[in-house]
């Protein structure tokens, strides 16, 4: 990443403006072509240097859920679980942990009896008990990295 790599992450972090252009709001702001954000920006995601880019829903606002799960799964069947755990839609934010449930990850529905679903279909194709630890609080900490 350079310097106008850096300033677009930071810059992105504190959200787009609600506007028609949003994009060309914020290369005006960066003082760069629009053009050069978004092939930037689609090559920091093609790099893997950024996860995702995209708004973020409240589910449960929307009459969703959201859950924390985890499960232990075996070292020599952890790449090939991650892969049937993150070919589900609803399975984000799935991380490798030095634990003894060392695979955690989040699941987000359109509607709570969907999380039940999921969870259990995992289970069933993985051959691994899936934790389910459903949110009972949120706080909301602002998190912004600086780059």
């Amino acid at each position: 990443m350079d310097s106008v790599d850096c300033n677009i992450v930071n810059q992105l972090q504190e959200g787009l403006p609600v506007c028609a252009r949003p994009f060309d709001d914020v290369a005006a702001q960066l003082d760069i072509p629009v053009d050069e954000l978004l092939a930037r920006l689609q090559r920091l995601l093609d790099d893997k240097l950024l996860s995702r880019f995209g708004p973020m829903y409240n589910a449960e606002s929307m009459g969703g859920a959201l859950s924390l799960c985890a499960m232990q799964v075996p070292p020599d069947r952890f790449d090939a679980v991650a892969a049937q755990v993150n070919a589900f839609a609803e399975v984000a934010h799935n991380y490798e942990r030095d634990h003894l449930l060392n695979m955690w990850f989040v699941i987000a529905t359109e509607h709570p009896a969907q999380a039940v679903a999921v969870i259990s279909d995992i289970e069933q194709q993985t051959g691994c008990r899936v934790y389910d630890m459903p949110k009972q609080e949120e706080f909301f900490i602002g998190l912004k990295l600086a780059v």
